[in-house]
């Protein structure tokens, strides 16, 4: 029976590359003390070459267990997929190259050396001519074979197909056939390849957003991710209605008609990945712009306290829509979060004793066992009309997609006055802002002050790189400017520790990765009851919620800063 060595174990280059594959597996803790036997059984097949395989039929180790196994032997690091790679250095090797010799640059070492992930990373003669073609040292790390291609596939080559384009004097016929599913295929017509293209790209770099803007002479091609829009390619404007009409082929819309604004879906699959791409037409001076919102259901968060919430702040929100009657309100500008949270919440409160309904424009994720309305006003279905008939089907739980008008207003408080538990979203700055828009809206105070239990007012604002951040010290007095002085922490230095973004091909370059909430969430008590009936404003209402505990966003912001999650530059940026 082998020896399971330790993991921080060393051993030498030498005993690596001629310890048995089971060893190995084992020392890496691949294989526990129950499988060691079964293993070694297959070990001792006569086809030595094959025991890697078996091993993996046999459901053993996992192919990234095995590869990873064999790049240690080899001395070699198994490349992991889950670091996104850095977009500058993958265009230092043209596709053919990639293609041929398996193999993609996925960072730059501190000291210069290029990383690159590669199929066989013992084959010195593509070592040799990839040196020679970048001019760069070489570490290879072992991929792979569909981590190597989804690489090639992921680096977009997109200024390549754009030159492909421009090089085709005619788009031919089948430039425009439907399209199910996203793949690169070499043999489709130029302007098809260019939107796939696109499209995985986007995908590929958690984009939310892929915007076609026509410009004089080109349509410049810009995806917005972590909520920050950047530029990714352009094409020649004589190219742009093929795109267009490509676009809308997709999504089933009106090839003819580019003189009104459209709106369409598409559901695909990318990469085993189910999406659903929202696409919006927008015709202005110089053609027709494209906004394609990617909705991926995996990216669904179901678990509130993955959206960033602060455990005190996450428990008075809970509070509110725990209640079986009241309305709760989320508030926010547009690309906020709204949308997720209520998901997240809907997730909560699903069960099978509970009839939940929803009104929505659109339907983003399909939740199941809740029964989801789409908004229709060209059927007549609108909000109003929605929930007018969602109250005859008996709900416990009406989830309101957006509360846009008088009508639908009224409905909602009066719903949460007779016994539902009503969730909507607002589109105001702050908490106590909702209580002001229900009153501008024409529902009467005393009835908010009755209905209303909870208001959570949110943004969304970039995470902190944990690879590169870089420590600094600012002045207490800095944070002071933000919030009150009596409302931050007692006891601060005069100097504090905080964190600013760095670069690295983790982030690609940006110094962020990924998003979380900030949020400001006001309990609707008798206090602040009083208050809404007597007309108090805005502030006044902000201040005594603060005395009952409610931090407001910038509060809740600087906490995050202060934690190193974000920094004072985005806090900026996403509160003001």
């Amino acid at each position: 029976m082998p020896r399971v060595q330790p993991m921080g174990e060393q051993i030498s280059a030498q005993q690596r590359r001629s310890e048995p594959l089971l060893d190995t597996l084992a020392r890496l803790g691949f294989v526990s003390a129950d499988q060691i036997e079964l293993a070694g059984e297959v070990h001792k097949h006569p086809d030595r070459a094959r025991v890697g395989d078996l091993l993996v039929e046999h459901g053993i180790v996992s192919k990234q267990q095995l590869a990873h196994a064999n790049a240690v032997r080899a001395g070699l690091e198994v490349y992991d997929p889950s670091v996104p790679p850095d977009p500058t250095v993958m265009e230092l090797v043209d596709e053919r190259t990639a293609r041929r010799y398996q193999a993609v640059p996925v960072r730059s070492d501190p000291d210069g050396c290029l990383v690159m992930a590669m199929a066989d990373p013992t084959n010195v003669f593509a070592l040799d001519d990839l040196r020679i073609l970048t001019r760069r040292r070489i570490r290879p790390l072992l991929a792979q074979p569909e981590v190597v291609a989804r690489l090639i596939a992921q680096a977009g080559r997109l200024d390549q197909l754009v030159a492909q384009v421009v090089d085709s004097s005619d788009l031919p016929e089948d430039a425009f056939e439907s399209l199910s599913e996203i793949q690169d295929d070499p043999d489709e017509a130029p302007v098809v390849r260019l939107v796939n293209s696109i499209i995985s790209r986007g995908v590929e770099d958690g984009a939310s957003d892929i915007h076609l803007e026509p410009q004089a002479s080109e349509v410049v091609v810009r995806f917005r991710i972590d909520g920050v829009l950047r530029t990714i390619t352009s094409v020649p404007h004589r190219f742009a209605n093929g795109v267009a009409s490509r676009i809308k082929i997709m999504s089933d819309l009106d090839i003819a008609e580019r003189r009104a604004p459209q709106d369409g879906r598409v559901g695909l699959r990318l990469a085993g990945r189910t999406l659903d791409l929202r696409v919006a037409t927008l015709p202005t001076v110089y053609g027709e712009k494209i906004v394609i919102r990617v909705l991926d259901r995996r990216n669904v968060v179901m678990d509130l306290r993955d959206l960033g919430f602060a455990p005190d702040v996450l428990q008075r929100f809970t509070d509110s829509y725990r209640r079986t009657h009241g309305a709760v309100l989320v508030t926010g500008p547009t690309g906020s979060g709204k949308s997720t949270t209520l998901y997240g919440t809907l997730h909560q409160l699903n069960s099978p004793d509970r009839n939940i309904i929803t009104v929505e424009d659109p339907v983003e994720y399909r939740l199941q066992g809740i029964n989801q309305v789409q908004v229709n006003p060209k059927a007549g279905l609108t909000f109003a009309a929605g929930l007018r008939s969602i109250l005859r089907c008996d709900p416990d739980v009406v989830m309101i997609g957006e509360v846009r008008d008088r009508e639908t207003a009224k409905i909602a408080v009066e719903s949460a006055l007779t016994g539902h538990l009503v969730l909507a979203t607002l589109h105001t700055n702050d908490a106590a802002g909702a209580l002001s828009r229900l009153t501008e809206m024409g529902v009467d105070s005393f009835l908010s002050a009755s209905a209303v239990s909870g208001i959570l007012a949110q943004r969304l604002a970039r995470r902190l790189c944990e690879a590169c951040r870089e420590p600094t010290m600012v002045p207490t007095s800095v944070l002071a400017d933000r919030v009150e002085e009596d409302r931050l922490p007692q006891g601060l230095p005069d100097r504090m520790q905080v964190y600013r973004p760095g670069g690295c091909g983790r982030c690609g370059g940006s110094g962020y990765r990924g998003r979380t909430g900030i949020y400001e969430m006001l309990v609707v008590d008798e206090n602040i009851q009083r208050l809404i009936i007597e007309g108090a404003s805005t502030e006044a209402i902000t201040k005594a919620a603060q005395k009952d505990g409610m931090r407001t966003l910038a509060e809740d912001g600087l906490l995050k800063v202060m934690r190193g999650e974000t920094s004072l530059e985005e806090l900026a940026r996403a509160v003001g």
